[in-house]
């Protein structure tokens, strides 16, 4: 049986169906990870997630770290019930009215108290060792953060195999690319970095996606991207970033939009512009 398997068991399930001794549990061994003097933060960034935080502050409950951390969570402005998850199972949370991954990001940093920063988006589940061994690569010198690779979990939809085969196709491509691109690389479910440092920049919050990647470029100046390939740093997520159709129509996609000038990705670059439709609009 699959370490998420559990989790599994209310993931896209009405909080209200969540067994009352899953909260009771989850919200005991919450409280027992958090420490007064948080060397690491972890901070679940939340946008209308109410039937999946439950399943993501379960898995975040069974860490098992030998550093003193805090949890933290930010309702970026959902409609749904995920505020009261977070009351339920007891975890400090800070609303944050301005819609985007990089408003719920920056509110986060700038309620963490700890020098490592972990970015936890809530429909992913997290293995029990993932912030040590991120930890063992985050704390090497000249190391200024770290991401690594992901998973999702099988259904009736996506066969274990189709899976495994999807994501080794990705994992070969996100490994040569991060040679010369690392922060093309990075993902906000599994992105940690050095708090210090990114208390000197600013996450964007101008743009819909990729504020992580660009947090990671604006971190290169103080220490290099680094990458756990180690699987007890794999978390899993829900098929959000896959869009709609099956594996091997959005396996196509992206094979099509990344081979379009592919060379690019032998070569450095520290600076980046958007396209016009990543950009947020003032009053928008």
């Amino acid at each position: 049986m699959a370490w998420y398997s559990k989790y599994l068991s209310i993931y896209e399930k009405p909080f209200s169906e969540v067994p009352e001794e899953v909260i009771r549990s989850t919200r005991e061994r919450l409280a027992a990870l958090q420490s007064d003097a948080p060397l690491v933060s972890i901070v679940v960034i939340a946008y209308n997630e109410g039937k999946r935080l439950a399943s993501c502050l379960w898995s975040l409950s069974d860490l098992s770290t030998t550093y003193p951390l805090e949890i933290l969570g930010v309702n970026n402005n959902s409609k749904d019930d995920t505020e009261e998850v977070y009351k339920a199972f007891g975890v400090k949370y800070f609303n944050e009215t301005r819609l985007s991954p990089g408003f719920a990001r920056q509110c986060g940093l700038d309620n963490s108290r700890g020098k490592y920063h972990f970015f936890i988006d809530a429909d992913t589940f997290y293995p029990p060792h993932y912030v040590d061994t991120m930890m063992q690569t985050l704390q090497k010198s000249g190391v200024s953060c770290v991401g690594g690779f992901w998973s999702y979990y099988p259904d009736e939809n996506h066969s274990a195999f189709g899976l495994w085969l999807f994501e080794l196709i990705r994992d070969t491509f996100l490994y040569i690319q991060h040679f010369k691109r690392p922060e093309l690389c990075i993902r906000g479910m599994t992105f940690a970095f050095n708090a210090d440092y990114a208390r000197k920049e600013k996450i964007r919050t101008d743009i819909r996606r990729g504020e992580d990647g660009s947090l990671a470029l604006s971190l290169k100046k103080y220490g290099r991207i680094a990458f756990v390939h180690n699987r007890k740093a794999r978390p899993v997520t829900g098929y959000g970033t896959l869009g709609s159709g099956n594996l091997f129509s959005s396996l196509l996609y992206r094979a099509r939009v990344q081979l379009n000038g592919i060379s690019r990705i032998f070569f450095k670059k520290e600076k980046y512009e958007d396209s016009e439709e990543n950009l947020i609009k003032p009053n928008n």
